[in-house]
């Protein structure tokens, strides 16, 4: 029953009991006209409401700006006509009606509808509610139907063209400074030490010398990446800024994916390993701001280190508001030998790049700006 339908019954009992107090024969026909109007209303609500109603979406994936589209069919399953209803779809906040006319036995009908994008994020759209009631509006039946769909909404990414984010120069990765006893990417010959593989030992070289030599090789490290992104409100100064940070480090993510990389990518409370681009850029779109993890970018650093031991570039993206203290105590927590690069997204500022504790540092005013910050660094 909804408001206006406990307002007239509320009056019906009030005007019939005066009606008995006062003897009014006036508020006795009031009371009995109030009653009988709330009584034929509520068996408009009599009947079933068997519709098969089906949704579905041509996307369940759409960039932030893009208009997702479906189509919501109605289906009269029974062998009687069903009376008049209206559907009321969800979509997230919002939602959409439809009037539903008489339909006969057997009869579908299709509805279309768009659904426009504005933010990031994710939209449930659904569960459909059939809504059946009196032409008065004092009653209110209300039938749930069909599960909600999911729609994600992809941040704006742009794409890292030309830029190669790792050179692999062996069969296994990428070669350092660091030397070892085994590995694929040959150095150079030293003299056999208690300890070393024998089956490293170079015989022609120790023949000629008359020394046992053995060989020695380059550590080499598999193009893995790490991009890390702060999510901690302290690091942003609104949330235009963090929208630049995440489609920044989404796109890093799907161009290492593109180039058949490894990939750890770790956010506030979760670490990501995948190997779609769709459904990286799915986890992209449920991040939001949180000071979950107690620090900014410094404490994500912490994070970060234990994945970065063999990593060939760590990327860390942060807001402008984090401090050069904080950027530098983060750079300052890789692993020795690693590369690390920062984007900060700053708006506010021009294209410039800067040292910071070993690491690059760039500042990004737009996501259009990034591709060549990027090659001017890494190139």
């Amino acid at each position: 029953m909804r408001p206006l339908g406990w307002l007239l019954l509320a009056c019906s009992v009030g005007v019939g009991a005066g009606a008995i107090l006062l003897g009014w024969m006036e508020f006795a026909t009031a009371a009995l006209v109030a009653g009988l109007v709330v009584i034929q209303s509520a068996l408009f609500l009599i009947g079933r409401t068997a519709y098969d109603i089906r949704i579905a979406l041509n996307r369940t994936r759409v960039v932030a700006g893009e208009r997702a589209y479906g189509s919501l069919t109605v289906t009269n399953p029974t062998a009687r006509a069903l009376p008049p209803a209206r559907l009321v779809l969800p979509v997230g906040p919002g939602r959409g009606a439809f009037d539903i006319p008489r339909m006969s036995a057997g009869e579908t009908r299709d509805d279309l509808f768009s659904i426009p994008t504005t933010a990031r994020g994710t939209l449930a759209v659904g569960p459909v509610s059939v809504l059946r009631g009196d032409p008065l509006g004092l009653f209110e039946r209300i039938s749930h139907r069909d599960d909600a769909r999911t729609l994600y909404v992809h941040p704006i990414t742009v794409a890292l063209t030309g830029l190669s984010l790792g050179r692999v120069r062996d069969l296994e990765g990428l070669p350092t400074s660091d030397l070892s006893r085994d590995d694929l990417s040959f150095h150079a010959l030293r003299e056999y030490s208690p300890g070393d593989d024998l089956r490293h030992v170079h015989w022609r070289s120790t023949a000629r010398v008359g020394a046992v030599l053995v060989r020695q090789y380059e550590e080499t490290r598999r193009s893995r990446f790490v991009v890390g992104l702060s999510a901690h409100p302290d690091d942003y100064s609104d949330p235009d800024e963090f929208e630049l940070a995440v489609s920044i480090a989404a796109s890093f993510g799907i161009h290492v994916l593109a180039d058949s990389r490894d990939l750890a990518v770790l956010m506030p409370g979760r670490v990501l390993t995948e190997s779609s681009g769709a459904r990286l850029l799915d986890e992209f779109s449920l991040i939001s701001l949180s000071p979950a993890g107690g620090g900014g970018i410094d404490a994500l650093a912490v994070r970060i280190a234990p994945h970065a031991n063999q990593a060939a570039l760590v990327i860390l993206v942060s807001g402008a508001q984090a401090s050069p203290a904080a950027l530098q105590a983060a750079c300052g927590r890789m692993p020795a030998g690693v590369r690390t690069l920062v984007v900060v997204a700053d708006p506010e500022a021009e294209a410039v790049r800067r040292r910071v504790g070993g690491a690059d540092v760039i500042h990004i005013p737009t996501l259009e700006e990034l591709p060549r910050a990027v090659r001017r660094v890494l190139s």
